[in-house]
């Protein structure tokens, strides 16, 4: 069976959502939003569906041979690939706040070097 995987990037950007999620609005809540965000991920490693080929104007590195995809959240886009192995190698994490274009393209540079964390 599929698994995740987050690159360094995406891991930063999960432990970030934690700690913002607690400022604002407690712990509580922080957990309810990291274990959705995990079952959102376990069904995606489940359900091709749930995938979209990420849009034209947010630019890859012309390095980055996958194909990129992504899935929403609630107030984040998750933006992954797939592994050699078939898991789901999770690149990016970027609050629909964000400017996407600018903060997917720094993510995805940086990870060029870098393998998936456990």
């Amino acid at each position: 069976m599929a698994a995740y995987r987050f690159y360094p990037h995406a891991d930063a950007a999960h432990d970030e959502i934690w700690r913002d999620t607690v400022e604002k609005w407690r712990e509580a809540q922080a957990v309810t939003c990291i274990r959705g965000l995990h079952t959102h991920l376990q069904l995606l490693t489940k359900d091709r569906d749930l995938w979209r080929r990420r849009p034209q104007r947010l630019a890859v590195p012309a390095d980055v041979k996958r194909e990129a995809y992504f899935s929403r959240y609630e107030h984040h886009y998750v933006f992954f690939r797939t592994l050699n192995n078939d898991d789901l190698g999770v690149m990016s994490i970027l609050h629909e706040r964000m400017d996407m274009a600018v903060r997917l393209k720094e993510d995805l540079v940086a990870l060029e070097s870098r393998k998936p964390t456990n």
